[in-house]
C-alpha cells in the first residue's frame, strides 16, 4: 500500500512539472491564451484569414485574425464587416501571442499582375527610359510648351480602346517631354544666376 501511495504521488509530481513546463512556452508568462484573450481562440488557417482579406482588402490583417479567433467562422466575420462597415481592433494582449502582422497577406493585384514587379521603377531609372523616349528627346527640337495643359493635348474619345490607349500613350509621351524641357530651362536659369 506505501508503495502504491509513493507511485501515485511521484506520477503527480511528473504531471504538474510537465504541465507547468509546457504551458510556460505556449503563453507569455505561463498564462494561457484563453486567459490572455478572454475567450477560447478557434483555429484559424491562413486561407481563412486571405479569404476575408480579398473580400475586404481595406480591413487590416490582424483585425480579421482576432475576429476570426472569436468566431471561428469567415461568414461570420464577413457578415460582422458587412453590417458594421469595419471590425474592431484587437486589443494590446492579442499581440502578445500574435506578433504585429505586417503585410501576410499577398495583394491581390500583385497576384493578378506577376509582371507587374518588372514595371515597378528601379532605382535610377528615368521617365525618359521607362517609356521608351530617348529617340524622341534626341529628335526634340527645343520647342517648349508655355501650359502643362498644351503639353498632353486636348484628349478625344477615340472609337476603339486600341485608338484610346494609343492616344493616351502618346498624352503621356508629351507630357514628359514637357516636363523634362521645363526642367533643363530651370538648370539653364539656376545656372546663368550661379
Amino acid at each position: 500500500m506505501g508503495e502504491v501511495l509513493n507511485v501515485l504521488v511521484a506520477v503527480a509530481v511528473i504531471v504538474v512539472i510537465v504541465r507547468w513546463a509546457t504551458s510556460s512556452k505556449d503563453a507569455p508568462a505561463g498564462q494561457s491564451p484563453a486567459s490572455v484573450l478572454g475567450f477560447q481562440p478557434k483555429t484559424v488557417t491562413p486561407d481563412m484569414v486571405d479569404t476575408v482579406h480579398n473580400m475586404f482588402p481595406d480591413i487590416p490583417s490582424d483585425n480579421i485574425r482576432y475576429d476570426l479567433l472569436r468566431t471561428g467562422s469567415v461568414q461570420r466575420t464577413s457578415n460582422t464587416i458587412i453590417e458594421k462597415g469595419f471590425l474592431p481592433a484587437p486589443p494590446q494582449p492579442y499581440y502578445t501571442l500574435y506578433p504585429r502582422a505586417l503585410d501576410p497577406v499577398p495583394r491581390a493585384d500583385v497576384q493578378a499582375n506577376p509582371a507587374g514587379a518588372s514595371q515597378v521603377k528601379a532605382k535610377g531609372e528615368s521617365l525618359i527610359s521607362r517609356y521608351n523616349l530617348q529617340e524622341r528627346v534626341a529628335l526634340a527640337t527645343g520647342s517648349s510648351l508655355s501650359a502643362p495643359e498644351e503639353a498632353g493635348g486636348k484628349s478625344v474619345w477615340e472609337d476603339s480602346p486600341e485608338k484610346r490607349e494609343a492616344s493616351l500613350r502618346e498624352r503621356k509621351a508629351q507630357m514628359i517631354l514637357a516636363a523634362r524641357e521645363r526642367l533643363l530651362a530651370q538648370q539653364a536659369a539656376q545656372a546663368a544666376k550661379s
